[in-house]
């Protein structure tokens, strides 16, 4: 059983409403300045005028969303030392110093170049502000790669020795390379890519529905089906393969996500029945009630037909994590990254058949579905990490320091002005940021700022000084069923 005190109660939960939020921005940053790179790519090798126009657009998106992360992450950084002081002292000699690889080679190697991404505009060449935008996203994938090896290592601790109450780090390639980081990290730097691929994409089939701009977000959303028929597939393929390796590493964690208690049927043959949805007990060694399909366990789990898989009765009552939200949080995850299957699938279907431009009722339905599949990756992500994180107690260091032990020591009152005023920045963070993107996206891109020709000189007219894109006014456009005009002439 968890230790549920009240202090500890509160520690965790205000922990979790901070990182909560705070995962909201940093897999965006990351997925949106790849796209950024390949947008800024694509215009340089083609000198098309819609790609430079789409790469400014969606720039100002992830310039707020980049701030919104900053703020969170800082305030994060601070939740450490002051809701797990025993566990930053303790686990400081590795923890960290990841965290200081993190700010050294990812953050300030970010920052310096998010500034001549955003401000070497006409003042830089074309090839040296690619090669910025080339390392903002690096610099974001290599700040997530740090922040996921520290927490993959409470996951799955290597390399370490805990000594008169200090980890001691006896090899850092071990605990670097923890066995958990290996699929964790692409696992959640390829949900960054897809988060942004279904946000970029639902702004464009956004546009496509009001008729703004047609043609311009038209290819946008042909470029991100492409890129999803390969990204969502490959994401659920990761989630199985970092599934294999918390059954092996985090036994309790597993069964905890599958509602999995006992190992045998009363026969004494081996349980490989699936729970699609259950209810667990107050005493947690059972459910209350479950709906199960036989041997689909232990193909999941063991890709075999009777394979066996370790229940939660097997271990002490107090190593036992909560089952509820691992189980519900492990399946709606789950069906988001097969939702995001579907979609791209959908998607390339219609590009196949030539008829994401055509006027049909089944293409409506598609942009429909895909402004409404933004919401799949931010809300996988979500699950996800509180999988991960409930799934693992009530250890904050798998099987070697307890949460209660990592804990700091403070009153119930004080873990409660902490918890509001976090809930209030969170909040207020939170509405801004969205309130803002909102804001760009219906003012949408700028097409009458010239293009800058790069070198500092003045934007001359014509295609190289960027005459700007006119777009057709909507009400010259042949009307068409279901509100999508015939085209986006420029």
């Amino acid at each position: 059983m968890l230790e549920n005190t009240l202090p500890v109660l509160l520690a965790r939960l205000d922990f979790a409403w901070i990182t909560t939020f705070h995962i909201l921005y940093p897999p965006l940053t990351i997925g949106l300045a790849g796209m950024l790179f390949v947008g800024e790519a694509l215009w340089l090798r083609t000198d098309d005028e819609y790609w430079y126009r789409l790469t400014r657009f969606f720039e100002r998106l992830l310039i707020v969303n980049f701030a919104a992360g900053v703020a969170t992450g800082v305030t994060m950084e601070m939740a450490f030392g002051i809701l797990y002081g025993p566990f930053s002292q303790a686990a400081g000699p590795f923890f960290g110093q990841v965290l200081g690889y993190e700010t050294i080679t990812a953050f300030m190697y970010e920052a310096g170049f998010i500034g001549l991404m955003i401000f070497g505009w006409g003042k830089i060449g074309r090839k040296m502000h690619l090669f910025a935008t080339f390392n903002v996203a690096l610099s974001s994938a290599l700040s997530a790669m740090w922040i996921l090896d520290a927490n993959s290592w409470m996951q799955t601790p290597t390399g370490v020795e805990l000594r008169n109450g200090v980890f001691h780090v006896t090899s850092m390639a071990k605990a670097l390379l923890n066995p958990d980081v290996l699929y964790a990290f692409p696992h959640m730097l390829v949900a960054s890519y897809e988060l942004a691929l279904a946000l970029v994409g639902a702004i464009a089939a956004w546009y496509i529905l009001k008729g703004r701009h047609v043609a311009m977000f038209r290819r946008a959303l042909r470029l991100v089906i492409l890129a999803l028929v390969v990204v969502a597939p490959l994401q659920v393929w990761l989630g199985d393969a970092l599934g294999l390796t918390v059954a092996r590493h985090q036994p309790t964690v597993l069964a905890a996500m599958e509602g999995h208690y006992d190992t045998y049927n009363p026969d004494g043959s081996v349980n490989t029945s699936w729970k699609l949805l259950a209810w667990p007990n107050a005493q947690n060694d059972g459910t209350v009630w479950s709906i199960e399909i036989p041997h689909v366990l232990s193909l999941l789990e063991t890709h075999t037909w009777s394979g066996k898989v370790t229940g939660l009765n097997a271990f002490p009552a107090d190593e036992r994590p909560p089952m509820l939200i691992p189980f519900y949080g492990f399946r709606v995850m789950v069906a988001c990254g097969l939702g995001m299957v579907l979609v791209a699938f959908w998607g390339a279907w219609l590009v196949y058949r030539r008829r994401l431009d055509a006027r049909g009722a089944g293409t409506v339905w598609f942009l429909r579905a895909a402004v409404a599949a933004a919401a799949l990756p931010y809300l996988g992500i979500w699950v996800g990490w509180w999988t991960r994180e409930v799934g693992r107690q009530p250890w904050v260091v798998f099987k070697i320091m307890r949460t209660a032990e990592g804990v700091s020591r403070m009153s119930v009152t004080e873990e409660i002005l902490w918890l509001g005023g976090y809930m209030a920045f969170e909040l207020t963070v939170w509405g801004a940021v969205w309130w803002y993107l909102a804001k760009l996206v219906r003012q949408g891109p700028d097409l009458d700022a010239p293009i800058p020709v790069f070198g500092g000189a003045d934007p001359e007219p014509g295609r190289a000084g960027g005459a700007p894109v006119r777009e057709t006014p909507k009400a010259e456009w042949p009307a068409a069923p279901g509100g999508i005009p015939a085209s986006g002439a420029r």
